[in-house]
């Protein structure tokens, strides 16, 4: 007992000192360019999630292993002391001892069981594929997560770029105002209201800041990257438009006076040029290549939950195989050896039994349930199926929709622009009044920040329609990517 106290104590002692795997912790170099590929990959090593689906795979794995071992033997080994004494009643009491060490060892194999290993065989390896496409569709989710925020980022560059844009034309438009006052050409009321047209366009950049750093912080999330450096992510293919605003979260605690009017423009009187941002230059992208019906039938062959569903009904098919075949007996092979010390006798055994232990009632239960098991999963399967058809419907039309958007979004901002420039030019000349010219104005800008947002909900809509087709991605992972 002491010697096995002992060895309790060293493996305790040992365990504290075997190392513990670390995690990997994945990290953003400072000022670097990150493109959509960079964010998918960083989030696809650093999702728990991920990790999760792994680990849970591994072990529905282990588990149909554990069902393969019944077909190997079982070793038993066992030993002990035994001391008895008996006595008699007579006259004498006499009194006897008996007094003996034993050891022995037996090796049981199985030999037939009427297929109930098998099917718990099968049943662990379909519980196995369903954790397998169950890990494909949380990649999937990470993915759809990680390019919805990407997009929400460059949405929030462009409507920065835009808001920057707009404060400059607020400020040639104050001090163009300013100076036509000063020549008692334009009234006090232009002046002001330039002045708080002014304002309102360095409290909506502000705004507009704000709504970056918060997509930012977004996209961190899905990356499940903490106290990210400073750092730079490109367009995308749908996604290209001129902006560069530096991602940053650094100098989020900065406060800066915006309520100064600005420095004085040079020639602000005799300028005419309009201040603009050209985001559509150089924009285009590919429409989706599938029909609709195409992209039903690509989703009910690619979905990794209908797969799992579908390797589940197998499993549930092979449980209740086997709860049937317990009904039957298991035939098993014993050898066995044995020492005692008492005359130094030895014995050597071989035995073949047939045995089976059942409660009928209960089983006729537990075969009852594992038919509904098997009808609950092929209607699982049957709901799924009908809720990927209206999933990929609804996607499909939302792209389709924004995809007719986008060229008459960008016929109006150029409509707009040449509008506004035309308020402006009529009212640098005196032939227009003010009035119309903001109105050109917030058409202009209104057109820029309705365009971005449309090519954000296209970009995130035909996302969403990848997803829901499960269609393959640039950029993914395996359970067997594990660092």
């Amino acid at each position: 007992m002491k010697i096995f106290i002992k060895a309790i104590f060293l493996i305790v002692l040992l365990g504290a000192f075997i190392p513990v795997e670390a995690i990997e912790n994945v990290s953003i170099q400072k000022n670097a360019v990150l493109s959509i590929t960079d964010c998918i990959q960083l989030a696809l090593q650093n999702s728990p999630a991920i990790k999760k689906a792994r680990y849970n795979y591994n072990v529905s794995k282990n588990n149909t292993s554990i069902a393969k071992s019944d077909y190997f033997p079982t070793i038993g080994v066992g030993t002990g002391y035994y001391a008895t004494e008996n006595a008699t009643s007579s006259s004498l009491m006499r009194r006897g001892r008996n007094n003996y060490y034993s050891a022995e060892a037996s090796l049981t194999q199985l030999i037939w069981d009427f297929g109930k290993t098998n099917a718990n065989i099968r049943m662990n390896k379909f519980n196995a594929i369903a954790a397998l496409y169950s890990f494909d569709d949380t990649v999937l989710d990470t993915i759809f997560g990680v390019k919805t925020n990407y997009y929400g980022v460059l949405a929030a560059k462009a409507a920065v770029d835009i808001n920057k844009a707009n404060v400059q034309i607020n400020e040639r438009n104050y001090q163009r105002t300013k100076a036509y006052f000063e020549e008692g050409i334009k009234s006090k009321i232009d002046l002001v209201n330039a002045e708080v047209n002014l304002s309102d366009s360095k409290v909506t950049l502000v705004n507009s800041v704000k709504e970056y750093q918060n997509a930012l912080v977004k996209l961190n999330n899905s990356m499940y990257i903490a106290f990210a450096p400073e750092y730079e992510i490109t367009n995308t293919e749908t996604f290209n438009f001129n902006a560069n605003v530096p991602v940053s979260l650094e100098k989020i605690d900065d406060k800066v006076d915006i309520s100064p009017p600005p420095e004085g423009v040079s020639d602000a009187f005799l300028t005419s040029k309009v201040e603009k941002l050209d985001i559509l230059e150089d924009f285009k992208f590919d429409p989706f290549p599938y029909t609709f019906e195409e992209s039903v039938e690509l989703a009910y062959k690619n979905r990794p939950d209908l797969k799992a569903f579908d390797a589940t009904l197998e499993a549930m098919k092979q449980s209740l195989l086997y709860i049937k075949r317990e009904y039957y007996p298991s035939i098993q092979g014993r050898a066995g050896y044995g020492y005692r010390d008492t005359n130094n006798t030895q014995s050597f055994n071989v035995s073949v039994s047939l045995n089976t232990s059942l409660n009928i009632v209960g089983k006729k239960f537990e075969i009852d349930n594992g038919k509904l098991q098997v009808k609950l999963a092929e209607n699982e399967i049957e709901q799924s199926k009908q809720n990927i058809y209206f999933e990929v419907q609804n996607a499909y039309v939302n792209m389709i929709q924004l995809e007719k958007q986008i060229p008459l979004a960008a016929v109006k901002v150029k409509q707009t622009l040449e509008n506004f420039e035309l308020a402006d030019g009529r009212y640098g000349v005196g032939l227009g009044d003010y009035i119309e010219l903001q109105d050109a104005k917030v058409k202009y800008n209104s057109a820029q920040q309705e365009y971005v947002q449309t090519v954000y909900n296209y970009n995130v809509a035909r996302a969403n329609l990848e997803l829901a087709m499960a269609l393959p991605q640039a950029v993914t992972t395996t359970v067997e990517d594990e660092k």
